[in-house]
């Protein structure tokens, strides 16, 4: 066997290809697509570049056939926050033989040696966490876009090599034909009309506007969390641009309290309905087909990727209150029948406990690893922050600590 590291555009068609080699057989894969994977390994894409670097290989058996292939990577930003130096690995897909997954996992673990990582997480994105993360471990059915799919052979290559459970992610699914819970309601609506909340959704004509008030709340809902980094305008500018034509407006909302930004949530049309028959192709007959889809309702199903809430208004039932809203929305469009609530990791009980009050169902988990290359360091998973312990920087460092 051979690897050999991604540099031109024949090994780049190769590390794509042989994702639909592996998958040829399978009904619930949804290929995504060549040109987003592709942007991921672009610096002129992925800004994520500013502040680390990439590598990626394919593997080949003896007779120069691809059985493989994997990514490195750093996020200078988040490796040295760690209580060793960790990078990341992730796009690993392989053929059924142990031999070769080592192979591959040795070749992400030297190029993060080489660069002074003493860990590895795995199967990560170069990128935000909500697309292309975790190893899916349960729910083999059809996936949420940006949630990937696997192999069930997978896990066991992990953990063999000697990976273990950072910290687990699951995804609920809500049947919008069955009604929410009573109580649920009569709280969303006493949340929804308090004086001085407002809610309002998402449109492009003041896009500007809403952009830099999600910027606010995240930067302000996640900057006592571990790792945390602010979001690149940017980024959020392109998401928005590309995402032109598919966003429905009315599944992005924000809350403001007095003016002022509180809470934004993100759903998403799961695209992965059409992507699933495009195997990651976006030519003009794709594009065609695509619209086609689109304007023909195909998508039935929708993905909420994201929702942040500021630490001060957490147990105001902000997040309640939003589902109130969207409630109303989706009963104006019927051919929604199911909304994915993805994801959440176990280490957020006031979300698990979110996604189950208004009905939903775990139907997926997705494990995050990470690899000591030490394996004599002790091994800590992502701790639990208790729900009592949220909403200041002092109470915030209070935190449930689990060890392997």
């Amino acid at each position: 066997m051979r690897i050999v590291e991604v540099l031109d555009q024949t090994h780049q068609k190769d590390f794509l290809d042989i994702a639909r080699t592996i998958y040829k057989d399978d009904s619930n894969y949804a290929c995504p697509l060549d040109a987003e994977i592709e942007g991921i390994f672009d610096p002129k894409e992925n800004s994520f570049f500013k502040h680390g670097e990439a590598g990626r290989w394919i593997l080949q058996n003896d007779e120069g056939k691809v059985i493989g292939r994997i990514a490195a990577f750093i996020n200078t930003n988040k490796a040295f926050s760690f209580d060793q130096p960790t990078g990341g690995c992730g796009f690993f897909e392989c053929v059924n033989d142990k031999k070769a997954a080592f192979l591959l996992f040795d070749t992400a673990k030297e190029w993060l040696t080489v660069r002074g990582m003493e860990a590895m997480d795995g199967p990560v994105n170069f990128g935000e966490n909500d697309n292309h993360w975790g190893l899916l471990v349960d729910g083999f059915m059809p996936q949420g876009y940006g949630m990937p799919y696997h192999q069930k052979y997978y896990k066991v290559f992990f953990e063999e090599y000697g990976f273990k459970v950072f910290f687990e992610q699951y995804s609920y699914h809500l049947d919008l034909k069955k009604p929410f819970p009573e109580r649920f309601w009569k709280i969303a609506e006493w949340v929804a009309k308090k004086p001085g909340f407002t809610f309002e959704h998402f449109s492009y004509a003041k896009s500007e506007k809403y952009i830099q008030d999600l910027i606010a709340i995240y930067n302000e809902a996640w900057k006592f969390h571990d790792n945390f980094s602010p979001i690149d305008p940017e980024d959020i500018r392109k998401m928005a641009l590309d995402g032109k034509g598919v966003v429905e407006e009315e599944f992005i909302w924000f809350a403001y309290h007095e003016g002022n930004p509180i809470a934004f949530f993100v759903m998403m049309p799961d695209i992965n309905q059409i992507l699933i028959k495009m195997d990651g192709k976006f030519n003009f007959w794709s594009k065609l087909k695509f619209l086609y889809n689109l304007k023909k309702k195909a998508i039935t199903r929708a993905r909420i990727s994201i929702m942040g809430v500021v630490p001060k208004y957490q147990r105001f039932g902000v997040e309640s209150a939003i589902f109130w809203h969207m409630d109303k929305v989706m009963k104006r469009k019927p051919h929604y029948k199911e909304v994915e609530l993805s994801w959440v990791g176990d280490f957020n009980p006031k979300m698990i406990s979110i996604y189950e009050s208004v009905g939903g169902v775990k139907m997926k988990t997705h494990y995050t690893y990470r690899l000591l290359f030490d394996p004599n360091k002790p091994f800590k998973r992502t701790p639990i922050i208790p729900l009592e312990n949220r909403g200041s920087k002092a109470k915030e460092k209070k935190v449930v600590e689990r060890g392997e």
